[in-house]
């Protein structure tokens, strides 16, 4: 194979391995269409070049045929004649990758397998093959190809949340090290043939098997591992070691949760799911009862993802009374105030700071900021919401069904909130007004009844198990056929269909009021995040609803009782769920089973307080244990070798093993054993160092040594395992007690034995290297030579 091949095909691989980084952003066939793609680059590149071609010339052929694969692929409509990409096929181009950029900055990864953004990653992918084989083939500088595989991994390292899995570092350091090596080959096969070298074979053979590939593998494999190895140990340090940990660490459970500004609902639903019950915050005062604690809403829907919609900065908090609740109209100096205290653990990571609604004052000012229109509270500067205590007063508006009946909302409080997506399936619409059909034009009405469908009449289940999440496919298949999903689902399904009859919506994200515990204080935990609807009503403002079923929330808000609902005559037969303060019964859903993430009865999530162990005693335990094997490690080694060498028949191997024992033995405690002297040598050395009734057992196994490595075979059944004992426990017995311990716990003879399993690994290389150079003589026929 020719050099130029040989580095063609490592870009290739290099290319290929350097993509899998983006397997966690991009969905679908995208790696398989690259590969083929820049397999048929590479094809036509060694093809001109082994015709001679032009230097210049290749590069610019192998893009030709780039962009001509890339448009019969994905713009073969709009090609002319069905082979000439021309102007449409550009604009046509450009459009789609607009589109994908969109995509990647409002989606979270991993990216839904659509069209324009399969375009995009196989685009980038082979745009990086293209220029990986330039620099690597026609400039022959392969090294710099580094920067192209290094900004692949960058950059689903900057945008998937919570990081990258460790092991997805190894196939770009591989590809990398593959294409130096191919390089480095070629540039030595210039050179000749090799004068020597630690290969068996003849020295005519080429550059195969000499020192500097073993060096150059070796290298490779070490960097490797210390690139696998450094990743996967630093999401164990402390947090403050590195950054503040504000990006996870990999997919473990963790110790904290987040919230992030840019996908709040994914990563609602995460914390949802994961393992840790962690405490997010506590707090005290409010309405009795408790209360819900909200950190943003939601309210651009594009039918791909709820999202929260462009805001102005914000105003700078000063301890005074924020804005006025948007689209309340009433006097507020009337209405009841409550006070609350709220120390948020350290363990929450969230730019938002959870707070009623509506919030009237908070003690947080300097870096953190309001939205007049939203009345979130949010940092201005990145930093998080963990670790600080602060004071607020809200405002417990308590409206009345009567006049939520009789609200007439005439306009959107913004641009954003009753905007139902063109592409909303007209099964859903139907489905709306089928439910609704009796609310005669109501629209409080219509969304009690809504909120009744979800919680009893639809024939929904709570379950923690749908992954789909709450775009349009995903609320299709939700409302209309699966009817199983979490509270991300009600809530964004509610929401959808509040637009459709006309009701601004949007989707607060927050947390449940948590459990109450001592002296009012109330603990609420990760596993209380919670999502729901929030529907605009003039004169009133957002008001909360809550289609959640009742294996989740318990119960409803008060206001939301249909005004004219008949109680001494209900349609469904009243539960004995109890109630909050201000709040009614309604009929419950089916409770799933086995499912964690539950509520009890009280409408709060079950917290299983637990005893010392389950409340990290059993960590600790583990974790001392995991310490206490760790450290007997040598020890247990040092044991099984010392009576797997007593336990051999005798023989030469097991001569050399008792001899080997007493060479570690000495070496345990301190003593100075010389590896370069002889058997007789060192059985002198011994009698110097043992008591009088252990010399002739000194001497006798030092002898046997010598006759059995010089005397040939005439000594094969010579048993010394009385005499290395005997030897073995005399020099136990003169050393010091503070020696004999360190020898157990942490024989220095161990150390010895790991340089030695280094060694022996770097044998198995040079043994694999032989048998590449093997295999490579039996298959390909050796050259002439000429003189």
């Amino acid at each position: 194979m020719t050099g130029h091949a040989r580095i063609s095909l490592a870009a290739w691989g290099a290319t290929v391995l350097g993509a899998m980084v983006l397997t966690p952003v991009f969905s679908g066939p995208f790696l398989f269409i690259s590969a083929f793609l820049c397999a048929l680059m590479t094809g036509v590149g060694v093809l001109l070049q082994n015709l001679r071609a032009p230097r210049i010339v290749v590069p610019i052929v192998q893009l030709v045929v780039l962009i001509e694969l890339l448009s019969l692929f994905f713009l073969h409509d709009t090609m002319k004649f069905g082979l000439l990409p021309l102007k449409a096929t550009a604009l046509e181009f450009n459009a789609q990758l607009v589109d994908a950029m969109d995509s990647i900055n409002r989606f979270s990864a991993p990216l839904p397998q659509d069209s324009h953004l399969t375009l995009f990653a196989v685009s980038v992918i082979s745009a990086a093959g293209f220029l990986i084989h330039v620099i690597a083939v026609q400039l022959r500088q392969a090294a710099w190809s580094g920067l192209l595989l290094l900004i692949m991994y960058t950059v689903p390292a900057a945008t998937v949340h919570g990081g990258l899995p460790w092991l997805l570092f190894i196939p770009p350091a591989i590809g990398y090290i593959l294409l130096l090596s191919a390089e480095g080959r070629s540039r030595l096969s210039r050179w000749g043939r090799r004068i020597s070298g630690v290969s068996h074979l003849d020295a005519a053979e080429p550059v195969e098997a000499s020192a500097l590939g073993q060096a150059g593998r070796r290298i490779g494999l070490t960097v490797v591992a210390i690139a696998a190895l450094l990743p996967a140990l630093l999401p164990t340090l402390p947090e403050g070691v590195i950054g503040n940990g504000l990006a996870g660490g990999g997919t473990g459970s963790g110790i904290g949760a987040s919230i992030s500004s840019t996908d709040p609902m994914l990563d609602m639903g995460k914390n949802l799911k994961r393992g840790d019950n962690v405490v997010a915050l506590t707090y005290k005062g409010g309405p009795a009862g408790g209360t819900y604690l909200r950190l943003t809403a939601l309210d651009l829907f594009d039918g791909n993802t709820w999202r929260i919609a462009p805001r102005s900065p914000g105003q700078k908090l000063n301890g005074g009374d924020l804005s006025a609740p948007p689209g309340y109209s009433g006097d507020l100096s009337k209405v009841q105030q409550t006070s609350m205290e709220i120390d948020v653990t350290r363990t929450f990571r969230s730019q938002f700071a959870p707070v009623p609604y509506p919030l009237r004052s908070i003690s947080l000012k300097r870096d953190w900021r309001y939205d007049a229109g939203s009345l979130d509270v949010v940092s201005s500067n990145g930093s998080i919401v963990g670790g600080k205590k602060y004071k607020l007063t809200s405002y417990d508006v308590q409206p009345s069904p009567e006049q939520l009946h009789d609200a007439i909302t005439a306009s959107a409080p913004d641009q954003y909130t009753s905007v139902v997506p063109q592409r909303t399936p007209n099964d859903i619409k139907q489905k709306t007004y089928e439910i609704t059909a009796t609310a005669k034009d109501n629209k409080f009405e219509a969304a009690v009844l809504i909120q009744n469908w979800f919680r009893s009449g639809g024939g929904f289940t709570y379950s923690t198990q749908n992954a789909k999440g709450s775009g349009m496919a995903a609320l299709e298949d939700f409302l209309l056929t699966n009817k199983e999903g979490y509270c991300e689902q009600f809530a964004t399904g509610m929401a959808l269909m509040a637009r459709i009859i006309g009701i601004p919506s949007r989707v607060g994200i927050g947390f449940l009021p948590g459990s109450s515990g001592k002296d009012g204080e109330y603990t609420v935990r990760m596993h209380d995040m919670h999502a729901w609807p929030e529907l605009y009503f003039q004169g009133i403002g957002w008001v909360r609803f809550e289609p959640t079923p009742s294996a989740r929330v318990a119960a409803t808000p008060g206001w939301t009782i249909a005004a004219n609902a008949n109680p001494t005559n209900p349609t469904t037969a009243p539960t004995n769920v109890p109630t909050t303060p201000g709040d009614r019964e309604t009929p419950g859903a089916t409770r799933p089973r086995n499912d964690p993430n539950l509520p009890n009865d009280s409408g709060t999530v079950i917290v299983d307080s637990g005893n010392w162990f389950t409340n990290g005693g059993g960590k600790a335990i583990a974790g001392g244990l995991g310490a206490v094997l760790l450290l007997c490690v040598p020890w247990l080694i040092r044991t099984l070798t010392r009576r797997r060498r007593f336990l051999r028949p005798p023989g030469r191997a097991a001569a050399e093993g008792l001899w080997a024992e007493i060479r570690d033995t000495s070496r345990d405690l301190g003593l100075d054993w010389s590896d370069i002297a002889t058997p007789r040598q060192a059985g002198q050395w011994l009698v110097s160092k043992l008591p009088g009734d252990t010399h002739d057992a000194a001497r006798r196994l030092a002898r046997g040594i010598e006759a059995l490595r010089y005397a040939g075979d005439a000594h094969r059944e010579l048993d010394l395992r009385d005499d290395a004992a005997a030897v073995r426990k005399a020099l136990w017995s003169q050393a010091r007690l503070r020696r004999r311990w360190r020898a157990r716990l942490l024989p220095p003879s161990w150390r010895w034995y790991l340089s030695r399993g280094t060694t022996e690994a770097s044998d198995l290389l040079d043994e694999f290297d032989l048998l590449l150079a093997r295999l490579r003589s039996l298959i390909l026929p050796k050259r002439p030579r000429t003189n």
